[in-house]
């Protein structure tokens, strides 16, 4: 077992390391082996009060920090992370139950992000604006919102709490992280580690390990975060969103996805066939960007669906340590159980399991299932796991709006011999992402990445980080004398 889970079980608060006070312990386990990775002491109210006001003590100084110094950080961080790489992949393994091939993909992912904060450093710029009164000058400052609460998922919560907390602390904020209690380590302690070696001022980054039941909605309603950045369930996003918006808060709501993988009749079948089970199945389907529903012309079904459910029969389920494993566990008993319920609710509505898969405690195999009714509520939900819905259709019109039938709208893909034909489908779809001839599982460090109608509010990414974590200050100078009429 990695001493990460030994030295890193505690709450980051003020620069130091220490257990919470809470009454009670997160158990750490490994959801492949149940092996017990740490006893972590949860974080209350008054230690998620110490770590904002830690963040907020050291965030004037950090944005006053010429950016160049601030730069130097993130690129320390990066090269610990490359330094600390097969390191941190064992603990994505253990924790996550991710295979070695989803570690890669995670720690790649990671890093670009890293890349890309080295820069962020650098970004902010201000303007000056034409004013109608004679001899003024508009002034318009980009700044800091102070502190940011990020709260970050378990299925790439490495990536995911970097893609916040590195955006925001090079931009001049201080940050407070809460990481989801089945990944602790790997999306909490793990960046504090990472950044105080990196030469992070103390206190400016604060990690809180804790649970709603102790916590309640401390975390949200506390008066100094200006920003909330969450990634996880709509229906947790929906609350997120309403307490932020009762204290005038900004939420930035990166949430669930159902996206479909369309294949019209004129696409490579063999390529088609290896972007949708990808898609599908990378991290086990924990991934919001997968590819609940397969759609397929019926002029290709046939052929398709014979190579997709062989290759899908192919998939090594298995110990996620093994290099050859594919399919890993899922991340606990609940999603276990709810992942067997989908597939028996599947059959009991008329669908055939073309492939169904065993579950052997927390490792569920792959189905596929086809024959579901149009009008089945499971086609319309997310489903986060390894089970896919198969979906023929006729014509482009039909794939459409079998696409759009859905609340969410995150990401998804069309695969044809036509580019220009696969965009102009692409436009017709109401999700913030679609790729043409590739897989749905897409995220890049400069590409504005967010999701429309249920799948969230806002985007990260480039550009649009500025948009997320810095707020815009007008600051006007008369060289001249105003003329006031009384």
């Amino acid at each position: 077992m990695s001493s990460y889970f030994t030295d890193l079980a505690q709450q980051y608060i003020g620069g130091e390391w220490r257990p919470g006070t809470g009454s009670w312990d997160i158990i750490d386990f490994n959801p492949y082996d149940d092996e017990k990775l740490a006893s972590i002491t949860i974080a209350t109210v008054d230690e998620v009060d110490q770590a904002y006001r830690s963040a907020a003590r050291a965030q004037k100084e950090w944005a006053a920090t010429n950016p160049y110094a601030r730069r130097a950080v993130f690129e320390k961080a990066l090269r610990l992370v490359e330094e600390r790489e097969e390191e941190i992949a064992e603990v994505i393994v253990a924790e996550l139950g991710g295979t070695r091939l989803k570690a890669a993909f995670e720690l790649h992912l990671a890093k670009e992000f890293l890349r890309e904060s080295v820069h962020l450093a650098l970004a902010p710029e201000g303007r000056i604006i034409p004013s109608p009164v004679d001899g003024k000058e508009n002034r318009v400052y980009r700044v800091p919102v102070g502190v940011v609460g990020v709260i970050s998922p378990f299925n790439f919560p490495f990536l995911l709490s970097l893609k916040s907390v590195a955006p925001a602390l090079a931009l001049g904020n201080g940050v407070v992280l809460k990481p989801h209690q089945n990944t602790p380590v790997v999306g909490g302690s793990l960046i504090g580690k990472i950044f105080e070696d990196a030469g992070l001022p103390a206190g400016l980054l604060n990690v809180v390990i804790t649970d709603i039941a102790e916590i309640g909605d401390a975390f949200l309603e506390h008066p100094i975060p200006k920003v909330i950045s969450f990634t996880g369930s709509d229906q947790v996003g929906r609350h997120v969103a309403t307490v932020c918006a009762s204290l005038f808060k900004r939420a930035v709501l990166e949430l669930g996805g159902n996206s479909a993988l369309v294949v019209l009749d004129d696409a490579d079948v063999d390529y088609a066939v290896d972007a949708a089970v990808f898609s599908r199945y990378v991290h086990q389907g924990q991934v919001c960007m997968a590819a609940n529903r397969v759609l397929v012309d019926r002029a290709v079904a046939d052929e398709f669906t014979e190579k997709f459910v062989a290759k899908v029969r192919s998939l090594k389920a298995g110990d996620p340590r093994d290099p050859e494993t594919v399919i890993g566990p899922v991340i606990n008993s609940r999603q276990a159980d709810a992942l067997m319920g989908v597939v028996e609710q599947a059959l009991a509505e008329g669908g055939t399991a073309l492939v169904h898969g065993a579950r052997r405690e927390n490792l569920v195999e792959p189905s596929v299932v086809t024959g579901l009714p149009a009008d089945s509520a499971l086609l319309r939900q997310e489903v986060f796991g390894p089970v896919a819905f198969l979906v023929p259709f006729d014509g482009e019109e039909e794939a459409v709006r079998i696409v759009n039938d859905t609340p969410y709208g995150l990401s998804g893909a069309v695969h044809t011999g036509d580019v220009e034909r696969g965009v102009r489908f692409a436009k017709q779809i109401d999700s913030g992402m679609f790729h043409v001839n590739d897989g749905t599982v897409h995220d890049e460090p400069i590409v504005p990445f967010g999701g429309e109608k249920h799948s969230g509010v806002g985007r990260l990414n480039g550009d649009t980080m500025l948009d997320a974590f810095t707020t815009t200050k007008w600051i006007s100078v008369q060289h001249g004398r105003s003329g006031f009429p009384f």
